[in-house]
C-alpha cells in the first residue's frame, strides 16, 4: 500500500516533470510512428502530447484571458503550437505537427526547470518555518508536560535538554549552555547564555540543560514574526516587477496584432506562399513573447530576501532591496543602535585614603535596592566583590540615593544631591569629573559617614565624606566605527546621527565611531524632519533605529532598518529591514547585496531582450524554424531564471 502512495506524492510534488516527461515519451511515439507510415497511431499519439504537455499552460492562460480579460504569454505558446499542427493537417505536411509538440515539449521543460529553480529559493525561506518544534514540556508542580507550543500562556515554565531546539522566546530561569542562534540571527559562533539572558524560538541548545520562562505569546515570538514578514515578502511584488507586469500585458497585445498582421499581410505586399507566411508568423508568436524578461527580476529579488534571511537580514519585500541599493544618505540613532543601550561602569576614581573596589562595594550596596539602569550597572560592576546590601534604602528620583550598611550611613547621587549632605567636594575629583562629562559621561558621586550611626535623621554635613566618583556610560557597539568607515567606502555620501540626548554626550559618541554631522536633543517628530530634509537633499534616505521614537523617522525614510534584538515592536513593524542580531555591519552586507541584486537584473534584462531581438532577426530572415525559436526563447528564459539564482551563494 506505501509504493501508491508514494507515487502519487511523487507526482505531485514533480507534476510538471512527469508532465514534461510523458509529453516527450508521446512525441517520440508519434514521431516513430509518422516516420514507418503508421499515419493514424500518430494522430492519436501527438494530441495526446499536446494535452499532457500544455494542459497547464492553457489552464492558466484560459484563466487570464476570462478572469482577468487580459493575453498572457502561456497562451501565445499554446495557440502557436496549435496552429503549427493545424497547417500541418491543412497541407497534410504532418512534421509541423512535430514541430508543435516540440514547442510545447520544450515549453514544458522548460516549465519543470524554472519551477526547481524557485523551489531553491523557496526551500531556503521555507526552511525558516522548520525551525521550531510543536510540542515544549511545561513544568508543572515539579513534572514535566508536553503541550504544543500554540498552548503556552506567558508565566510558563519549560525545560530544555541539551541538544533541542527552543521551542519560544524566553528568559533562563536556571542553567547555563551555548546556542547556535545562525538560524535566526546570522552569528556564525555559538553565544553562551545563563541565568538572566533571552532566548530565542528556533536557536540550537548546546550542552547544557536549561529552564526558560515564558515572557511572551508564542506568536509573538522573533521566529514567528520573521516567518510572517518572509510570507509577506513573497507575496508583494517590487516596482520593478510591476512595471515588468503591466508592459507584459500591453505587449502580449502587441505580439497579437502583429501576429494576425504577419499571418495576411506577406503574401500581398512581398508574394510570400500562405505556408511560409503563417508558419513565420508562428514562430514569431513563440520567439517575441516576453518570458524571458518576465523572470529577469523577482528570481533574482527572491534569491537576495533567501541569502538576506540566511545572514540576518530581514527584507520584507524586494522593493527594499532594490531601494537599499541606491541609498545615498543614512541617518543612524544613537541609544541602542550606535550604542548598546546598556550603561555600564566606565571609569572609577577614588580619593587617596580608598581604592577603586571600596568605591564599587559602597555603592552596590545601596544601589542594590534600586531598579534604575545606573544602580543596575553599578551592581554588576561590582559583581565579584564582598559587599553587603543596606536597609533603609531611599530614593529620590532624578538626584541620588541614601541607605545604612554596615552601621554606616551612605549617599550615592549627583554633584548637587551629594553636597546636601559634603560640605566640600574633593578639587581633583571637580576637574575629573568635569572631562568626564565633557565627553558625555554620566557621573555618580559615593559618599559616607564612617561614624558608626545608623539613624537616617542624622545631621546632614556632619561626618560625611566623599569617597570617589563612578562615571557610567552607555557603551557604543563594537562594530559601529567599522560600520561607519565600510558605509563611506561603499560611496554613501552622507551619515548623520540623530539623538534626544544632550550635545556633549551626543558629539562624543559620533567623534568615537566617525560621524561628523549631529543632531542631538531631538523630538520624534524633530527626527521626521531631519529625514524629511535629507530626503530633499539625497533623494533615497535609510534610517536605522530601535525605539519607538524613531518609528515616525523609519516610516518616512525611503528605507527603515530596524535592531531586531533590541527593537521596540513598534519600530519592527514600521521599518522595511530588520537586523536580525542587531549587528550594524550588516548594513553594509544589505546594501552590496541590493547592488548585487541590481547588477544581476540588469544583466538579464539585457540579455532578455537581446534574445529576443536575435530570434525576431532570424525569423524575419527566414534562418530558424519553429523548433529553433523555441529553444532559444525557452533556453533564454531558463537561463535568466538560474542567472537570478546566483544570488543564493
Amino acid at each position: 500500500m506505501l509504493y501508491p502512495q508514494r507515487l502519487g506524492q511523487f507526482t505531485r510534488e514533480h507534476a510538471d516533470t512527469v508532465a514534461a516527461v510523458l509529453c516527450g515519451l508521446l512525441l517520440f511515439l508519434g514521431w516513430f510512428a509518422l516516420h514507418f507510415g503508421a499515419l493514424e497511431l500518430a494522430l492519436l499519439l501527438l494530441p495526446a502530447a499536446y494535452v499532457i504537455g500544455g494542459y497547464e499552460s492553457a489552464r492558466e492562460g484560459l484563466t487570464t484571458l476570462f478572469k482577468e480579460k487580459e493575453l498572457d504569454v502561456d497562451l501565445l505558446m499554446i495557440v502557436a503550437a496549435i496552429g503549427a499542427a493545424s497547417l500541418g493537417l491543412w497541407r497534410r505536411e504532418y512534421h509541423l505537427i512535430i514541430d508543435g509538440a516540440i514547442l510545447i515539449l520544450i515549453f514544458a521543460i522548460s516549465g519543470a526547470l524554472e519551477g526547481y529553480a524557485m523551489q531553491r529559493t523557496e526551500r531556503s525561506i521555507r526552511s525558516l518555518m522548520s525551525l521550531t518544534p510543536d510540542t515544549a514540556r511545561v513544568l508543572h508542580q515539579g513534572r514535566e508536560e508536553e503541550i504544543p507550543i500554540s498552548q503556552l500562556k506567558v508565566g510558563d515554565e519549560i525545560a530544555v535538554k541539551p541538544g533541542e531546539l527552543i521551542p519560544t522566546d524566553g528568559i533562563i530561569l536556571s542553567g547555563y549552555s551555548t546556542l547556535n542562534q545562525a538560524a535566526i540571527t546570522g552569528e556564525s559562533l555559538p553565544v553562551e547564555k545563563t541565568v538572566g539572558a533571552e532566548v530565542f524560538a528556533g536557536t540550537l541548545n548546546g550542552y547544557g540543560a536549561l529552564q526558560i520562562k515564558v515572557h511572551k505569546p508564542a506568536q509573538s515570538s522573533l521566529i514567528q514574526r520573521v516567518i510572517r514578514l518572509v510570507e509577506q515578502a513573497q507575496t508583494e511584488a517590487p516596482p520593478s516587477q510591476e512595471f515588468i507586469d503591466r508592459f507584459e500585458k500591453g505587449y502580449a497585445k502587441i505580439i497579437v496584432v502583429a501576429g494576425i498582421l504577419l499571418a495576411t499581410l506577406p503574401p500581398f505586399l512581398w508574394g510570400w506562399d500562405w505556408e511560409t507566411t503563417i508558419y513565420r508568423a508562428l514562430t514569431f508568436l513563440v520567439v517575441a513573447s516576453p518570458c524571458a524578461l518576465m523572470a529577469a527580476i523577482m528570481p533574482t529579488l527572491l534569491s537576495g530576501i533567501a541569502n538576506g534571511a540566511r545572514q540576518g537580514i530581514l527584507f520584507k519585500n524586494g522593493a527594499q532591496l532594490e531601494k537599499i541599493s541606491k541609498v545615498r544618505a543614512i541617518a543612524f540613532d544613537k541609544t541602542g543602535t550606535l550604542t548598546t543601550g546598556q550603561v555600564q561602569v566606565f571609569q572609577v576614581f577614588s580619593v587617596s585614603e580608598y581604592t577603586r573596589d571600596d568605591v564599587l562595594k559602597t555603592a552596590a550596596s545601596v544601589e542594590s535596592s534600586s531598579e534604575h539602569p545606573i544602580g543596575k550597572a553599578i551592581v554588576q560592576a561590582a559583581g565579584d566583590l564582598n559587599w553587603v546590601g543596606a536597609i533603609e534604602v531611599q530614593a529620590i528620583p532624578g538626584q541620588g540615593i541614601v541607605g545604612i550598611a554596615q552601621e554606616q550611613q551612605i549617599i550615592v547621587g549627583n554633584a548637587v544631591f551629594v553636597q546636601k549632605y559634603v560640605t566640600n567636594l574633593p578639587e581633583e575629583l571637580r576637574e575629573i569629573v568635569q572631562s568626564l562629562e565633557q565627553e558625555g559621561k554620566t557621573v555618580v558621586w559615593v559618599a559616607k559617614n564612617p561614624t558608626p550611626n545608623p539613624s537616617p535623621q542624622a545631621r546632614r554635613g556632619a561626618g560625611f565624606e566623599v569617597m570617589g566618583v563612578i562615571a557610567i556610560a552607555d557603551e557604543v557597539r563594537l562594530q559601529a566605527a567599522a560600520t561607519i568607515t565600510r558605509l563611506k567606502k561603499l560611496g554613501v555620501e552622507q551619515i548623520v546621527m540623530l539623538t534626544g540626548d544632550n550635545q556633549e554626550t551626543a558629539h562624543s559618541v559620533a567623534k568615537s565611531v566617525g560621524i561628523d554631522r549631529v543632531y542631538a536633543q531631538l523630538l520624534p517628530e524633530d527626527k521626521l524632519d531631519v529625514i524629511r530634509r535629507l530626503q530633499q537633499e539625497y533623494q533615497t534616505v535609510a534610517m536605522v533605529g530601535d525605539g519607538i521614537n524613531d518609528a515616525p523617522a523609519l516610516a518616512q525614510a525611503s528605507v527603515g532598518i530596524a535592531m531586531g534584538v533590541s527593537g521596540s515592536d513598534v519600530a519592527l513593524e514600521t521599518a522595511d529591514i530588520v537586523l536580525m542580531a542587531d549587528k550594524l555591519e550588516k548594513i553594509a552586507v544589505a546594501i552590496h547585496l541590493g547592488r548585487r541584486s541590481q547588477l544581476i537584473v540588469k544583466q538579464n534584462i539585457v540579455v532578455a531582450l537581446g534574445f529576443i531581438l536575435l530570434l525576431l532577426v532570424g525569423n524575419f530572415l527566414g534562418n530558424i524554424n519553429l523548433p529553433i525559436g523555441v529553444i532559444g526563447h525557452e533556453g533564454s528564459t531558463v537561463l535568466v531564471t538560474l542567472s537570478g539564482l546566483r544570488l543564493l551563494k
